[in-house]
């Protein structure tokens, strides 16, 4: 069994992750508008250089999507995400990597270059496949895909709609021993309309550890999520254009928890929200 990379995840569930996106398309650092690949915006060519950036601010953990995988199911950014797992490593961060994953030697491949999870989405609705998933690399490994439109399952890059429910497909796979899975709203992804905490809980209700993802605006879209109980958001173009300062978001979630766990807390080290 191959363990991924050397990063640490929380183990305690209420510990709120915020993964900055680096999606790559083309061996460039891009974001889309609701998966649509003509509506690309280039943030960096080298998409190192975004991963440095969110690094640099603080993250601990990044989210890392190889677009042309979603899409083809042939990956071209091997080189360029490998770039990024290495400065994540040379911090200490984890990284989460998705898109095209669709083989378990491509799962054994990621984890063996440093990756610490991968997220699986259409290969997941092959029968036997994540129960073999799970027997090989662990739970911890591994984080189902859950995107879709109108609370019915996307697949293959976003670009085929099924009508298969997203609450029952995660209550199947709790069943089976998957803990983590990424939920995403198609419809406000890249949009800044807001995530969809309430599929998100949805998710988590039926035994999963849910990270909500797509249509994250600012810091209070950020706290809901964390005051929901879920255990994490994916924050991407909100990051990118400034409307979500991670630095500042990361000191709220932590002042959150704080306060949570009754910690004498000084007011005046943290800003106002």
């Amino acid at each position: 069994m191959s363990n991924g990379g050397a990063g640490v995840w929380p183990e305690v569930k209420r510990e709120f992750i915020l993964f900055p996106a680096v999606d790559v398309l083309d061996g460039e650092c891009v974001r889309l508008r609701r998966g649509d690949y003509e509506t690309k915006t280039v943030f960096a060519q080298r998409p190192r250089d975004a991963a440095v950036r969110w690094l640099t601010a603080g993250a601990h953990y990044l989210h890392v999507v190889d677009l042309n995988g979603a899409r083809d199911g042939v990956s071209l950014n091997q080189a360029a995400i490998a770039d990024v797992v290495q400065v994540a490593a040379e911090k200490g961060a984890s990284v989460q990597v998705g898109g095209g994953i669709r083989q378990l030697d491509t799962v054994a491949r990621w984890l063996d270059m440093g990756v610490s999870r991968c997220v699986i989405g259409t290969a997941a609705l092959i029968p036997g496949w994540l129960e073999q998933a799970l027997r090989r690399f662990g739970s911890e490994a591994l984080v189902v895909g859950l995107d879709g439109r109108d609370e019915k399952l996307a697949v293959r890059g976003w670009l085929e709609q099924t009508q298969v429910a997203i609450t029952d497909l995660a209550k199947q796979w709790s069943q089976l021993g998957v803990r983590h899975a990424l939920v995403t709203d198609v419809g406000r992804d890249g949009m800044l309309a807001g995530a969809n905490l309430d599929l998100a809980c949805q998710v988590q209700d039926q035994g999963l550890q849910a990270i909500a993802s797509g249509g994250i605006r600012h810091l209070n879209d950020v706290l809901a999520a964390q005051r929901a109980g879920l255990a994490g958001a994916v924050a991407g173009r909100a990051l990118y254009d400034g409307s979500l300062d991670l630095t500042q978001a990361l000191a709220a979630l932590q002042h959150s928890l704080d306060k949570e766990d009754g910690n004498r807390v000084d007011e005046t080290n943290y800003p106002l929200f």
